[in-house]
């Protein structure tokens, strides 16, 4: 909903979505009395700036994203090469992704809802077309060989290090991060065909 809002109705709004956020996090689903209950407000009022539970559930998926494309899919990282660069972006994406409370249950997919489903495939096919860019111009500057399709390149990278990722995050205890994000650099050059760049 596009609407402009009071700082208070701000205010209430931004905590309906802190609450829907906390409720995902610990149990996996919304119900929206109940956030309406943890936020402190009527039972209507999500419903008055969300429009529907969908609405509510798509919202706080969309707000997920924001923060990791904050924190990593659109962030420039420093480094001479491609490799240098894209070691400090995955380690920077586990990193953030273990610290990020929804991140267990966004990325076991929330199929059920479709509206969330579409917000999770176009913000997916962003990062596709971003990522894409980025292995061109790792190609232009020499530090990635010709006969890889960026797009189909990064939509594989993208696939696999999300699905291990979701795999490290339900599992108890979790393996250790830097474990994690240096097996996965491993994978990532082991595909961009960098024999002895994957330390």
């Amino acid at each position: 909903m596009d609407m402009q809002w009071s700082a208070r109705g701000e205010a209430a709004r931004d905590r309906i979505l802190a609450a829907a956020a906390e409720e995902l996090a610990e149990t996996g689903d919304i119900e929206v009395a109940s956030v309406a209950r943890r936020a402190g407000v009527s039972a209507g009022l999500p419903y008055r700036y969300f429009g529907t539970r969908s609405g509510l559930v798509s919202a706080v998926v969309s707000a997920f994203y924001d923060r990791l494309d904050d924190a990593v899919t659109n962030r420039e990282f420093d480094g001479e090469t491609w490799y240098d660069r894209e070691r400090a972006r995955v380690m920077a994406w586990v990193g953030h992704l273990y610290d990020e409370p929804l991140a267990p249950v966004v990325l076991s997919g929330l199929g059920a809802d479709a509206d969330a489903a579409g917000i999770e495939m176009r913000r997916l096919h962003a990062a596709i077309e971003r990522g894409a860019r980025n292995i061109a111009r790792g190609q232009r500057d020499g530090d990635l060989p010709y006969d890889r399709d960026p797009e189909l390149f990064v939509a594989a990278v993208l696939g696999g290090v999300r699905t291990a990722v979701a795999v490290a995050l339900a599992r108890t205890p979790r393996p250790d991060r830097a474990r994690v994000a240096a097996e996965l650099w491993a994978f990532v050059a082991g595909a961009a065909d960098a024999p002895g760049r994957t330390s």
